[in-house]
C-alpha cells in the first residue's frame, strides 16, 4: 500500500490501474449515473484511474468545476468524500439529488471557483466536518472559448481572451492549491483549440499556470479523444479539410499531473 492509495503492490500485477503515458479510451464509461447529455463532460475512466491512483478510501477529492457530476460520480463509487464548485445552479441541484451520500460525504457549492468568497464556503464546510485539506484536485476546466456552457459573465468559457482566461484558470488553481494537502495530487484535464489558422496550445498555458504557482509537474499523460460530438460522422469531412490546408485534426488532449 502507498502513503497516498490503496495499491496492494503484493498483488501489483492484477491492478486496474493504468501506469503508461498513452492512454486509448475507446468509448466512455456510461454505466452507474453517467450520461452523455452534457455537452463537454468528460470520460469517467479518467476520474477513476487519478482517484484509485491518488487517493485512498474516505479521502477527499475536489472538483472547482463539477459540470455534469463525473468525479463526483466516480468518487462516490470508490467510497471517497467529494467537494464540488458549479457556477451553474441547476447542474449543482441535479447532482445532489443523484448522490446518495450514505456512505461518504459530498459538498457541492453553487459559486464561482476564481473567487476568495466560494473558497471561504469550502473551507467552511471542511472545518464542520472536522477536516482541513482535500487530497485530490481533479480540474477539467472549460477549452477556453471551444464550448459556452453558460450566460455567465465570471464563466471561463466568456472570457473575453486568452489572457482572460489564464488569468481566471489561475485565480482557480491559486484557490484550489490552497485546499490541496501537501505532498498531494492535482490533475488538470484540457485540450487545445485552433483559432485564426493556428493551434493554440491552451494545455501548455495551463501547464505553464501550475508551475508558476510551484506546482512539480509529475506527468503529462496523452488521451485519445474518440466520438466527439464535433467531428460524429464527419470524419471525412475533416480529412478533406485538412488535406486541403495545412494543419491536423485534433486527436489528443491531456491529463496534466502535479504534486504540492
Amino acid at each position: 500500500m502507498g502513503s497516498f492509495n490503496d495499491i496492494n503492490l503484493k498483488k501489483w500485477k492484477e491492478s486496474e490501474i493504468w501506469t503508461d503515458s498513452l492512454w486509448i479510451i475507446p468509448e466512455r464509461d456510461k454505466s452507474g449515473k453517467h450520461d452523455n447529455s452534457y455537452h463537454g463532460n468528460f470520460v469517467p475512466q479518467i476520474p477513476r484511474q487519478l482517484i484509485l491512483r491518488y487517493t485512498k478510501k474516505n479521502d477527499i477529492v475536489f472538483d472547482p468545476f463539477v459540470g455534469s457530476g463525473t468525479t463526483a460520480y466516480e468518487a462516490e463509487s470508490l467510497k471517497r468524500n467529494f467537494i464540488g464548485i458549479d457556477i451553474q445552479k441547476k447542474l449543482i441541484s441535479k447532482i445532489k439529488n443523484n448522490l446518495d451520500g450514505k456512505n461518504n460525504f459530498s459538498i457541492l457549492v453553487k459559486g464561482d471557483s476564481t473567487k476568495k468568497i466560494t473558497l471561504n464556503k469550502i473551507i467552511e464546510s471542511l472545518k464542520q466536518r472536522k477536516k482541513k485539506k482535500v487530497q485530490l484536485a481533479i480540474l477539467h476546466p472549460p477549452y477556453f472559448d471551444i464550448i459556452k456552457f453558460s450566460q455567465f459573465n465570471d464563466d471561463l468559457s466568456n472570457a473575453k481572451s486568452l489572457e482572460d482566461f489564464l488569468k481566471k484558470f489561475r485565480l482557480v488553481l491559486e484557490n484550489t492549491a490552497s485546499l490541496l494537502e501537501e505532498k498531494r495530487y492535482l490533475a488538470i484535464v484540457i485540450g487545445d483549440k485552433y483559432s485564426d489558422s493556428q493551434w493554440i496550445p491552451l494545455g501548455f498555458y495551463c501547464m505553464n499556470e501550475a508551475q508558476k504557482l510551484g506546482l512539480t509537474l509529475k506527468s503529462i499523460i496523452v488521451k485519445n479523444m474518440s466520438g466527439n460530438r464535433g467531428k460524429q460522422n464527419k470524419e471525412a469531412i475533416w480529412r478533406y479539410r485538412a488535406l486541403a490546408s495545412d494543419y491536423y485534426i485534433f486527436k489528443h488532449e491531456y491529463i496534466l499531473i502535479f504534486k504540492k
